[in-house]
């Protein structure tokens, strides 16, 4: 009897996820814990390290609970950490972003005391976790962000971490001109090597209420950023931005939030020539958490698959809070 050619190809398949070593073998795309960046808190003023509710299995770290931290996570093969500073005092201004007795300064300073380019700093630059109103950057007399002058400011951050010991820094305000701002400042004070990962699609989302519990951090008058981070219904204005960011000097480009967007990690790995990162955000993670708690759902099965697809989509690397997780998952 002659066979049918058309059950070829159905009947490859089928053979190839035969076993689960063939599976490997033939896989199209690989997670691996190399892939993957861990947000970690610092507070200021504490003694001990206290649990974040909504962000299951994370903590506001002392600095030297955070150096226990990152060793543990370079034993699992973790290359890399971004940090968040929550400062014990707020004003007008956030000038404990730029203070070189910051937290997230004296933070980098004794992680890369201890760990020197071993593991990857990258400090989040911003200055909402610094300011008494909560906006990323200083307001005018209406209220309004002020992004020239918060660009000044910016440029002190910058340097400010770059010196502390941060290897990467990550403006994530989206103000318009920041990379350029911040690139020139650090060229010119001689910090040419400290890279730049830009927020550069960073939308206006929903998916951040657990991370601005992990900073106390509130919009005075109940505001929001809408007038400056990106609209969820745009994916043009992604590409714009990203362009813009290219331009002026970003090392690497993100797009946050990963999971949500990832049609725009797709379009955007596929048309520039430096590496794309995704976050997968703190709503993202806690939703499934609280399901996996529930038993409505494999929570360490789910998170590995949403990380999948991130690095799917095209992202080189990913920053996520289930890093320590999946890098123990894949380690088995």
């Amino acid at each position: 009897m002659t066979a049918s050619y058309a059950t070829f190809p159905a009947k490859r398949m089928r053979r190839l996820r035969r076993t689960s070593r063939i599976r490997d073998l033939v896989s199209e795309t690989s997670l691996s814990a190399t892939d993957l960046i861990a947000p970690l808190f610092v507070r200021e003023g504490i003694d001990h390290p206290a649990e974040i509710q909504s962000i299951p299995g994370h903590f506001q770290h002392t600095v030297h609970s955070a150096l226990d931290e990152c060793k543990k996570y370079l034993s699992l093969g973790i290359p890399g950490v971004i940090l968040f500073g929550i400062p014990l005092h707020r004003d007008s201004r956030g000038s404990g972003a730029w203070n070189p007795s910051g937290i997230v300064q004296v933070a980098l300073s004794t992680i890369h005391d201890a760990l020197g380019d071993g593991l990857t700093l990258i400090s989040d630059l911003c200055l909402d976790e610094y300011t008494s109103h909560g906006h990323c950057g200083v307001l005018d007399s209406q209220a309004m962000v002020d992004n020239d002058a918060t660009l000044e400011l910016y440029r002190q951050v910058a340097v400010a971490q770059a010196r502390a010991g941060a290897h990467v820094v990550a403006p994530s305000g989206m103000m318009d001109g920041q990379v350029a701002a911040i690139r020139e400042s650090l060229d010119a004070s001689s910090l040419t090597d400290t890279a730049i990962l830009a927020y550069s699609a960073k939308y206006a989302s929903a998916l951040y209420g657990p991370f601005r519990d992990a900073v106390d951090v509130q919009i005075t008058g109940g505001g929001d950023r809408r007038g400056y981070q990106q609209d969820l219904r745009n994916s043009q204005e992604a590409m714009e931005e990203i362009a813009l960011d290219i331009a002026e000097g970003a090392d690497i480009v993100m797009v946050k939030p990963a999971l949500s967007y990832l049609d725009i990690i797709s379009r955007i790995s596929s048309t520039v020539n430096v590496p794309v990162a995704g976050y997968h955000v703190s709503g993202e993670y806690s939703m499934v958490k609280a399901a996996g708690e529930r038993g409505w759902l494999d929570a360490g099965a789910v998170m590995m698959e949403h990380l999948v697809s991130i690095k799917r989509a095209g992202a080189r690397f990913i920053i996520s809070y289930a890093a320590a997780e999946i890098a123990e998952m894949i380690g088995r």
